[in-house]
């Protein structure tokens, strides 16, 4: 037998058209499977919110090359085993996109990627966490 339910929402007929336009720039099949991501989603994030959660994630920076300071910082601080591997490209003669993996408790990952987005010489970045998800199905 099946654990699957079903349960009705009620919505607004403005967002749900909103939401079926999402769903359908998506890709998603259907409703339900858009509707199980947001819940999943949701779910993922509020194990963010326990600072002994592990999470995994990439935290990916725009760097002008002149000024990057972020190699220097990272050496001055010896081995960082919240970074599994970084990925360095070159972008034109002025800027460079680093790509770090990076694992651990979350209060950590988010501390260490808040610093090195503030280093000088960091245009932009940005931290996407994400955990194995091994609680939800």
């Amino acid at each position: 037998m099946s654990s699957l339910l079903r349960f009705g929402v009620s919505l607004d007929a403005a967002l749900l058209a909103k939401f079926d336009k999402h769903i359908q720039k998506k890709g998603y099949a259907n409703r339900s499977e858009a509707i199980r991501d947001l819940i999943r989603e949701a779910l993922i994030r509020d194990e963010w919110e326990d600072p002994k959660d592990k999470v995994i994630g990439t935290l990916t920076v725009i760097v002008d090359k002149k000024l990057n300071t972020i190699t220097k910082k990272l050496q001055s601080q010896g081995p960082l085993q919240e970074i599994i591997s970084t990925m360095h490209v070159q972008l034109d003669e002025e800027n460079s996109l680093e790509v770090s993996a990076v694992r651990g408790c979350a209060k950590v990952v988010r501390a260490l990627a808040n610093e090195l987005i503030g280093t000088k010489g960091v245009k932009h970045g940005s931290l996407v966490m994400t955990t194995t998800g091994k609680s939800i199905k």
